[in-house]
């Protein structure tokens, strides 16, 4: 008993470290980029906007409360929900290379996306609403198809298969998206950003869509942290232990799908946060879902508010897609992750 209540209380300072961590992370995201402002500029500001009052400087002001928060927002809200389905796939599939990019799913989703604004679908008085659910759609989809194709060459689910089969399927996705791009000409420079990722010119709205799924997706994901923990010894054993595998499959799968989509219909896509964040994460929490699932949320929101931050300031005045500083990080940890796997199957 004590052991446990010690091994709890150490979960719990690594949760106060890593939401310090995220906080400090947005303060700093805010008050950083191609105009300086100071922690004190910024408090002066959010008082005046909570009590109504006019800040003393509305230049600062319109920067701070209309491009940076919102923006800051929807990083922090799209790191989070990237990290945690990523998590949870590693742990479906047990499969640590397992991620919205390294199986197709983003590229499906960001087709999806796409072919929304290509198009013109949209339903009325819904924010990005025709972008959303065609991407929700095609990330599951591409899922289901990328799972289903690896059953029939391999029902063991090896990582190489998977894997395989996830990179074929983002180039065969990319080839569409250019074929699309094609007889879009006029929709060229929107559909570019969902390629690259961006999260510049998010407003209010995109949070608040981000924040709701997160808190319905995020929640479902962490209500399944048994049955994740089950999934990752062993389906058999999922099974075994009385847990209802399709059921629990498809939830799973439509949750990481929806999640996934609303990400991409805001910010395009923006690869490997899935993959990055639940291994630094898991070395501090240990494997077990109810502690990896709420760690990885507060890892992932950091991890993408810091890589925004870089992709705003290593080369002003210019300004990175944040899609490119994730995918330089995470396709390191990519080749490292496969070399130890590839050695532990050896």
């Amino acid at each position: 008993m004590e052991e446990k209540q010690k091994h709890e209380g150490y979960g719990l300072w690594i949760w106060i470290c890593l939401a310090g961590l995220t906080l400090a992370a947005m303060v700093t995201a805010v008050c950083v980029g191609s105009v300086s402002i100071s922690i004190v500029e910024c408090l002066q500001v959010f008082k005046a906007a909570l009590t109504g009052t006019e800040a003393a400087d509305p230049g600062t002001a319109s920067i701070l409360l209309s491009v940076r928060l919102p923006r800051v927002l929807c990083v922090a809200l799209s790191g989070a929900s990237l990290s945690v389905c990523g998590t949870a796939m590693q742990g479906l599939l047990k499969n640590p290379l397992a991620d919205g990019s390294t199986l197709g799913i983003s590229s499906g989703a960001s087709l999806g996306a796409a072919l929304a604004i290509a198009f013109g679908f949209q339903l009325p008085q819904l924010p990005f609403s025709g972008s959303m659910i065609l991407a929700a759609l095609f990330a599951f989809g591409s899922l289901i198809l990328i799972l289903s194709l690896s059953y029939m060459l391999d029902s063991s689910f090896s990582t190489n298969t998977i894997i395989l089969l996830g990179i074929v399927y983002s180039m065969f996705m990319s080839s569409i998206l250019s074929l699309v791009v094609t007889f879009a000409l006029d929709k060229l420079k929107q559909i570019t950003f969902w390629t690259m990722g961006s999260l510049a010119g998010s407003s209010y709205q995109n949070a608040l869509v981000l924040f709701v799924m997160l808190a319905v997706c995020g929640t479902i994901l962490i209500h399944l942290a048994e049955e994740l923990n089950a999934f990752a010894i062993g389906e058999e054993n999922a099974m075994n232990v009385g847990v209802d595998v399709k059921r629990v499959r498809l939830v799973i799968l439509i949750t990481i799908s929806l999640l996934i989509g609303a990400c991409v219909s805001i910010g395009g896509t923006i690869g490997f946060v899935g993959l990055v964040t639940p291994h630094i994460i898991r070395l501090m929490t240990g494997p077990n879902h109810k502690r990896l699932l709420p760690a990885s949320m507060f890892g992932g929101a950091a991890f993408l508010t810091l890589a925004d931050l870089a992709a705003r300031t290593i080369v002003p005045p210019l300004e990175l897609p944040i899609g490119v500083v994730t995918s330089f990080v995470g396709a390191i940890l990519f080749v490292y992750v496969y070399y130890k796997v590839g050695r532990t199957a050896r």
